[in-house]
């Protein structure tokens, strides 16, 4: 746990109960402040209560007397599309509203680190896609190198559940745009913008405000290093704002399609392979197409980001190329989870749109495609230029039938269910070719979340190895 610096004596009010909510409180609580709670759910305050917890009524003016600040969860708008009744209470009363981001940073470093011979740091990773890669995969890269490495965020423990750092130790954290939003303090040693494509637009009140919120992160105090994709606009306007001309290696751009050769440090993959140029020299060169937890050039920019980073902190080209061969990927993102008689079989079950298919398609050759469930608004029209692999496509769930007409003449069958789309594939997937689960839709028709639907998947193509 990292105790929560500042707050001896003071009463803060924590705002929603679910895994951050607790540890916030915890935290709070071990730093020395009075802890109040609130949730909207009534089940989630008899629980707390039980637990032991102060539960206040936060809805209700007369019991704001004494608060020092509000910390809310990240789940719960702070702004649109419209403040939740609680939050819009504190702003009201000028009373601060932070997040356990914002606490992390503040209460991180301590006096302990005086005795260290090497200081920890931070690495933050943000942007719309592979942000939970490129988080793990930084994470993969330190660990197989010997560095003391912890991770968290929006992927596996929550900030404030972390451990006190030790000597030289690198936490690394995924930050969603619901995290940097609203955090007081963002203060990383490294900071990663992977991209941006549209998403959570009603909670930040449209493209401008989503783009801002991952800002943030370069914003507030500024990163020592800061690695930008410049794929998008955004990104090459993140890096102008950041860096004081082309030479400045404080900014490290990477792409993946780009020749990226006239600045102080980049890094970039073109057809399989990562370069490194300092000083418009390459100074290395991976190769990155026999790296079976990276597939595709989705993944070849995640990997120049997490190359970045490590190479920021010292490592060698040759300790990182390493460690990108030992990496699994993650569940449920481009995952190849079995290879059968010749066919690959990949388990990319958190494409739940268009553009995260689109991507996956891309990855590989002569594909046997399993899709659907609960289509979004355009079906899947926009991928009629990525359906030149696909050998035949295995539609299942709601949207079948509806997608089915989108495709033009790719050959298609309607299987309905995973059980059945998985039995069809293996009968007739020929060697060398990839049966890809890459949905282009929600789960909500016949699973409770995307990663259920990719456990299912993984389940049934294991039971098929003799």
């Amino acid at each position: 746990m990292i105790p929560v610096q500042g707050v001896e004596n003071q009463t803060i009010a924590v705002l929603g109960l679910g895994r951050s909510g607790r540890a916030t409180a915890a935290a709070l609580t071990e730093g020395g402040a009075t802890v109040v709670v609130w949730d909207d759910g009534a089940d989630t305050r008899e629980q707390a209560e039980a637990d032991g917890m102060t539960v206040l009524d936060l809805t209700r003016d007369t019991n704001w007397t004494g608060i020092s600040a509000l910390i809310t969860s990240p789940g719960i708008p702070h702004l649109y599309p419209k403040p939740h009744p609680v939050i819009a209470k504190a702003y009201d009363l000028g009373i601060p509203v932070d997040n356990d981001i914002g606490l992390f940073f503040r209460s991180f470093a301590t006096r302990d680190w005086e005795m260290f011979d090497t200081t920890p740091r931070v690495i933050a990773i943000t942007g719309s896609n592979g942000k939970s890669t490129t988080t793990a995969l930084i994470h993969h890269i330190l660990k197989e190198c010997g560095r003391p490495t912890q991770i968290g965020g929006n992927i596996g423990t929550g900030v404030l559940s972390l451990d006190p750092a030790h000597d030289g130790e690198v936490v690394v954290l995924e930050l969603s745009s619901y995290q940097t939003d609203l955090a007081r303090a963002l203060t990383p040693d490294i900071a990663v913008f992977t991209n941006l494509s549209p998403d959570h637009l009603d909670r930040h009140g449209g493209p401008g405000g989503y783009f801002a919120a991952k800002r943030r992160l370069f914003a507030e105090g500024g990163p020592d290093r800061a690695i930008i994709g410049v794929d998008e606009i955004e990104g090459r306007y993140l890096a102008d704002q950041l860096a004081m001309g082309p030479t400045d290696d404080r900014v490290i751009r990477v792409s993946s399609g780009q020749k990226l050769e006239g600045f102080g440090w980049s890094v970039f993959a073109r057809k399989g392979f990562l370069a490194e140029y300092r000083k418009g020299r390459q100074v290395a060169s991976l190769d990155l197409r026999e790296v079976t937890g990276l597939p595709g050039e989705h993944n070849h920019q995640n990997a120049c980001a997490a190359y970045a980073a490590t190479r920021s902190l010292g490592l060698a080209p040759r300790e990182i190329e390493r460690a990108f061969h030992s990496f699994k990927g993650l569940p449920h993102r481009s995952q190849t989870v079995a290879e059968i008689n010749g066919v690959r079989w990949v388990n990319d079950s958190k494409a739940t749109n268009v553009d995260a298919a689109a991507k996956a398609l891309t990855a590989f050759q002569r594909i046997r495609w399993i899709a659907g469930g609960m289509g979004k608004d355009g079906g899947i029209e926009a991928l009629a230029p990525y359906l030149g692999q696909v050998v035949k496509a295995y539609f299942i769930g709601h949207s079948a039938r509806d997608f089915a007409l989108q495709i033009g003449q790719t050959p298609y069958e309607i299987a309905e269910t995973m059980q059945q789309a998985v039995a069809r594939a293996a009968a007739e997937a020929q060697p060398g070719e990839t049966v890809l689960l890459a949905p282009a839709a929600a789960s909500f028709d016949q699973y409770p979340n995307f990663e259920k639907r990719g456990e299912d998947f993984t389940a049934l193509v294991r039971a098929l190895t003799p």
